[in-house]
């Protein structure tokens, strides 16, 4: 007896009647009747771990008790006690039974001499075939899983008693191939008295009674069943059992004899190829061919399943399996078995089917082939041992319906494709098949478009594949569509595909189309399932977090999740990171045609409004942590859904800038009645957008909305539409457009909104300033300040005396620009306001390096550059570095001079704005000039010339007159 490492016995275990467990022949104690559940839930796994909630769900099924997961860590540590060391381990948050032989339980015996039978009798030796099913037959010991209870072991029970009834089948129908029909007479007399609706055993009955020379009371028999199944299910007998009575009618010679047995040699000399033609045009994939390919062929003793867990209809699974099928084959001497397992269809394969199918491919006769699912499982995987063969299941439904297909055999191998994820298959190596890139794609496209098509018009073929979203099965419809029509031009294919309304219906040629392929998956959700599919396809970002799709959904975000991770599994949805979600841009636009199909006009306009005040409650959570006191959040619309709440400010900036391009999107959606209100008021809320490297969609947004609003007719919504535009044309350095739109913010809200009239008039003074129109400047910026401290915003008032600070050092009156700055500095530093604070140390610092205090001012927007850092604020980190350089030339350090204006310049090139780019260069060509490096710094002027050229900006003539001299001053910002 093989012992464990401590030097006793394993331990060994029966589950075919009353569940015990010895080491030797000493009993071990099981426990109580749910500790012995959870025994067996770890016992039938076979090795593979079980989580606590699978656990949970064996024992308690729907309704566990609250102390569940602590009864089960419980129950599972007096086993390991009790079964010694190694035996029972914890695993990836779960439990496994490990270390255990073959015949440690007598289920698992039974299966090897259930398989030891299948190969006997396809060697053509029936004796010793009736002889191991008798063996595994007495192995049950009454009923299976006895006094277990849990709706796993109820389940298992039932599955086990099924088990039992097909070998007695077998073993039976042996009987009667070796001519033991008196004797199987009365077994089977009493066996379908106890099981009467089983035909298989009324047709061996028959069989054995017209043999036995009894054929009146054979024909009796089908008799009695056919009347049977009518009264109590209203069928006929199946086909079987007709044609064997019309047999024994006709006294069918072939009846009286048994079968000659199969010979075992001759169905192994049969070497099946049922792969598919390669396709002729296959392109790309490189990598995933050769690693499979490899991987397949070097697979002696492993199974290897591949499965794809982004596999989008579409994306070329199939392709790619059996392109890399044809590579491998060589490798395969015996043969590859094809199945197209039609997971996305209506009625998916059976697994017997299938098997049924590979074993007449193998060479097994019709009469030969048992009738139950697991026999022929047996019987294929015993044809199998010792050969060599391939086997590729195209298109599987999910695992359950693939593990039976699996050779298990060492030296064969399995090629898995599936829309699902398949993690429950055992030692697969799972591969990600996404979408080409644009470079395949385009290969693919001229491959059947033809070179000279391509190469005429090679930015319209670019955007073609685009279009198709670099999906394989959309490029070969849309090229073969061109292909066919000779008086086409790569350009009026691109001009079709682009409207996205008709993309889809576009997207079709003969038998194939995009929408046909999605509509198989999108068939196989549950409602649930499809109501979420096709809501969250309405919203237009470039992907959804699980917070902003449990607000579409109007559910829990644990029930949102459960829904949104179930889509993933079925490729409809991808996951690029925990809790973000996307759709393929073609799966998109077939969600949003389901939608306006399935769902009435007002819940689709419900769920974008329910995201917006998602974004709307969350940003506005976050304006208020980032800026304490503020008083915009009073004055913005109120939320009808709550959104996320922060623990500070850099929780509150990561979300802002995360959600990005989700929020825009939405906000830039909403842009027309009744939402516009709230969408304007969301993006004024993400204010901090504009600021860094999403300042150029923020600024399209703003006009979008300031557009929307006047077509409208809001002069609310316009006028702080019109505020957020001219932040946003500040900027990106558009000033006369910036001061246009805040002259009209103030004309519109002028009596009806006194806070947005007080940022206007800020944004007014602001500009006035960078223009040089001091005087009036100062005005706008005096009435702002005014206008805050009316409306008790603090924070407002501290940025206009910011304001007032920066525009009176301008006109030479230090001191108050000092005055107003550290002013401005207190106030935010009262509140705790770290990122305006910044603000007003910009200003502090500028004011004190005009009155002879370099190295204060240094430290000051050394201290400002690391908060607007932390803030994302990429806008305002060029301006401190631009200022840093202006005082340390002035300081006689031109090469650190040199470093902050070339640190100036980087952030521009994500937030734009010519002439803050335009003023950075003038100033480092100085710095370059001042070291020496005269040619580099004519560069840096003529690149400004340009600019400023372009921008139609005074600067132009003053940079281009000294470049003449050779001497150059940097003009203010």
């Amino acid at each position: 007896m093989r012992e464990s490492v401590s030097g006793d016995p394993e331990p060994r275990f029966t589950l075919l009647g009353p569940v015990r467990a010895w080491r030797g022949e000493d009993p071990l104690p099981t426990g109580s009747p749910n500790q012995r559940a959870l025994l067996v839930a770890l016992l039938l796994r076979e090795g593979r771990t079980a989580t606590a909630p699978e656990l949970i769900d064996s024992l308690w099924g729907d309704e566990p008790p609250s102390s569940a997961l602590a009864v089960v860590r419980t129950y599972a540590s007096r086993l390991r006690k009790i079964l010694g060391p190694g035996v029972l381990v914890s695993e990836s948050g779960g439990y496994a039974m490990r270390a255990l032989r073959r015949d440690a339980v007598d289920l698992w015996v039974v299966r090897e001499l259930t398989e030891e039978a299948e190969r006997a009798r396809a060697a053509g030796d029936p004796a010793r075939a009736r002889d191991a099913l008798d063996r595994a037959l007495a192995l049950w010991d009454g009923e299976p899983l006895a006094g277990v209870p849990g709706p796993y072991a109820e389940a298992q029970r039932t599955r086990l008693d099924e088990w039992r009834l097909q070998l007695l089948e077998s073993r039976l129908d042996l009987d009667l191939t070796q001519g033991r029909h008196a004797e199987a007479v009365a077994e089977l007399t009493a066996l379908t008295a106890a099981h009467p609706l089983r035909e298989r055993l009324r047709e061996l009955l028959m069989l054995a009674l017209y043999r036995s020379g009894r054929q009146a009371e054979a024909l009796a028999v089908y008799a009695d069943t056919r009347r049977l199944l009518q009264d109590e299910l209203g069928v006929d007998p199946r086909p079987g059992l007709s044609d064997l009575q019309q047999r024994i009618l006709r006294a069918d010679p072939a009846l009286a004899e048994p079968p000659a047995p199969v010979s075992g040699p001759a169905a192994a000399a049969v070497v099946p190829a049922q792969l598919p033609a390669a396709v002729p045009d296959f392109t790309g994939r490189t990598a995933f061919v050769e690693e499979l390919r490899a991987a397949l062929a070097s697979g002696a003793g492993q199974v290897m399943a591949v499965s794809s867990l982004t596999g989008v209809g579409g994306v070329g699974k199939t392709a790619l399996a059996v392109q890399v099928a044809h590579r491998a084959s060589d490798a395969f001497p015996d043969g590859q078995l094809y199945a197209d397992l039609r997971g996305v269809g209506q009625r998916p394969a059976e697994p017997a089917t299938v098997l049924g199918s590979f074993l007449r491919a193998l060479g097994t006769p019709d009469t030969a082939i048992p009738d139950s699912a697991e026999e022929r499982a047996a019987l294929y995987r015993s044809l199998l041992r010792g050969r060599r063969v391939l086997v590729v299941l195209d298109n599987a439904r999910d695992a359950a319906q693939v593990r039976p297909l699996l050779p298990g055999a060492p030296g064969c191998a399995a090629l898995v494709t599936s829309r699902v994820r398949m993690p429950g298959l055992a030692g697969a190596h799972l591969v990600d098949l996404d979408l080409m890139s644009p470079g395949e794609a385009l290969a693919l496209f001229t491959r059947i478009v033809g070179e000279e098509r391509v190469a005429a018009e090679r930015e319209a073929a670019l955007d073609v594949v685009a279009a198709c979203g670099f999906l394989p099965l959309a490029i070969r419809i849309a090229a073969s569509r061109l292909a066919a029509r000779r008086t086409w031009t790569v350009s009026v294919l691109a001009a079709k595909l682009a409207d996205e309304r008709r993309r889809l219906d576009e997207l079709q040629a003969g038998d194939l189309a995009v929408k046909a392929t999605f509509e198989l998956g999108y068939g196989q959700l549950d409602p649930a399932e499809a109501r979420a599919f096709r809501l969250l396809g309405l919203a237009d970002g470039p992907d959804i977090s699980l917070a902003a799709a449990a607000a579409v959904l109007d559910l829990p975000a644990w029930s949102a999740e459960d829904l949104l991770e179930s889509l993933v599994d079925t490729s409809l949805l991808t996951s690029a990171a925990p809790g973000r979600y996307q759709y393929h841009d073609l799966v998109r636009l077939f969600a949003r045609a389901c939608a306006e199909r399935h769902e009435l006009p007002d819940e689709r306009e419900a769920a974008l409004a329910r995201l917006l005040d998602f974004h709307l409650a969350t940003a506005t959570r976050a304006y208020a942590v980032e800026r304490p006191e503020d008083r915009l959040v009073e004055h913005l619309h109120g939320a009808e859904r709550p959104g996320l709440s922060f623990t500070g400010p850099r929780e509150a900036q990561d979300w802002l800038h995360t959600e990005a391009g989700p929020l825009l999107s939405v906000v830039r959606q909403s842009a027309r009645p009744p939402l516009l209100g709230r969408a304007v008021d969301t993006l004024w809320a993400a204010l901090g957008l504009s600021e860094g490297s999403d300042a150029r969609a923020y600024e399209e947004t703003a006009l979008a909305l300031s557009a929307a609003a006047r077509a409208a007719g809001d002069r609310r919504a316009e006028a702080r539409a019109l505020v957020t535009v001219a932040h946003a044309h500040v900027i990106s350095g558009r000033f006369e457009e910036a001061d246009g739109a805040a002259a009209r913010a103030v004309e519109l809200s002028t009596g009806t909104d006194p806070l947005t009239t007080a940022w206007a008039l800020y944004r007014r003074g602001v500009i006035a300033h960078y223009q040089g129109r001091l005087s009036e400047g100062d005005g706008y910026l005096a009435h702002a300040a005014e206008g805050f401290r009316g409306c008790g915003d603090r924070p407002g008032e501290a940025v206009a005396l910011c304001g007032l600070s920066r525009l009176r050092m301008a006109t030479g009156r230090l001191r108050e620009a000092v005055r107003l700055a550290r002013q401005g500095m207190e106030l935010y530093d009262a509140m705790g306001h770290a990122l305006r604070g910044a603000d007003a140390r910009y200003a502090l610092a500028l004011a004190l390096a005009a009155t002879g205090e370099p190295d204060t001012a240094l430290r000051l927007l050394g201290e400002a550059l690391e908060v607007f850092r932390g803030g994302r604020q990429l806008f305002w980190q060029s301006m401190t570095h631009y200022r840093m350089a202006e005082i340390q030339l002035a300081q006689d350090a031109p090469a650190a001079a040199a470093a902050a204006a070339e640190a100036a310049l980087i952030p521009l090139d994500e937030v734009g704005g010519d002439v803050w780019r335009a003023n950075a260069l003038t100033l480092l060509g100085r710095a370059l000039a001042r070291l020496g490096q005269h040619g580099r710094a004519e560069s840096c002027w003529r690149e400004a010339l340009a600019l400023y050229e372009g921008l139609g900006a005074d600067e132009a003539r003053d940079l281009r007159d000294l470049l003449h001299e050779g001497a150059v001053s940097a003009p203010a910002s």
